[in-house]
């Protein structure tokens, strides 16, 4: 799977420009979209997720066909954060996955995911503090470049590993997320006593939690 690489001094989001180039066939699957910095920048619960130069912004259309056949839609966020935060791990980084899909160190936000169906199509947009970091965030402990980062996260994704083998290590991980909380439909749910479940959905005070984004 050859994945070209195209990369814009800045621009409001990666995620937005990306969906939009595909549904105007102005770039075609798979492909990998990048900036320098990134001004209007998606989050989760609709919250902007900016950035300074320096930091990674980038978006990845990647065909559901060449996707492993045992990943689900519902899925989709947990597997391709999942294999950044492998990344980033071989790299020297202590960094982990909250439940779903949010970078942390220790106790602190660093980054995080959020995955759009556009057609055939599933488009990932990563954002990771590498330089920078807001306030009550925090950013990555080793030095590394967004250009970098990049390069080697394209290459990890060509091994298209199954979602039983991503699952099998998150789930482990899972309990670091107890700690913590998630939101749902505007309510904020504590996580010590949820259950994940096998296609990443939580069971939680009698409820099913999926990913919000």
């Amino acid at each position: 799977m050859g994945v070209e690489i195209f990369w814009l001094e800045e621009i409001e989001s990666t995620q937005t420009y990306l969906i939009d180039a595909l549904k105007t066939k102005a770039l075609t699957a798979p492909v990998c979209v990048g900036a320098v910095s990134q001004t209007h920048g998606s989050g989760s619960r609709g919250n902007a997720w900016i950035g300074e130069e320096g930091n990674l912004f980038i978006s990845v259309a990647i065909n559901r066909s060449q996707l492993p056949n045992d990943l689900k839609l519902e899925s989709s966020s947990i597997y391709f954060a999942f294999i950044m935060k492998e990344l980033l791990n071989r790299l020297g980084s202590k960094v982990w996955l909250k439940w779903p899909n949010d970078f942390y160190l220790d106790d602190q936000k660093l980054g995080g995911v959020i995955t759009n169906l556009v057609g055939d199509c599933l488009v990932c947009g990563i954002g990771i503090n590498l330089s920078s970091a807001p306030l009550n965030f925090s950013k990555i402990d080793i030095p590394i470049t967004s250009q970098q980062l990049t390069n080697y996260y394209i290459l990890e994704l060509k091994k298209f590993p199954s979602w039983k083998q991503i699952f099998s290590k998150f789930e482990l991980e899972f309990e670091r997320s107890k700690s913590f909380t998630t939101h749902t439909h505007q309510a904020i749910i504590g996580l010590k006593d949820a259950v994940l479940l096998d296609d990443g959905s939580l069971e939680c005070n009698g409820q099913r939690i999926f990913s919000l984004r």
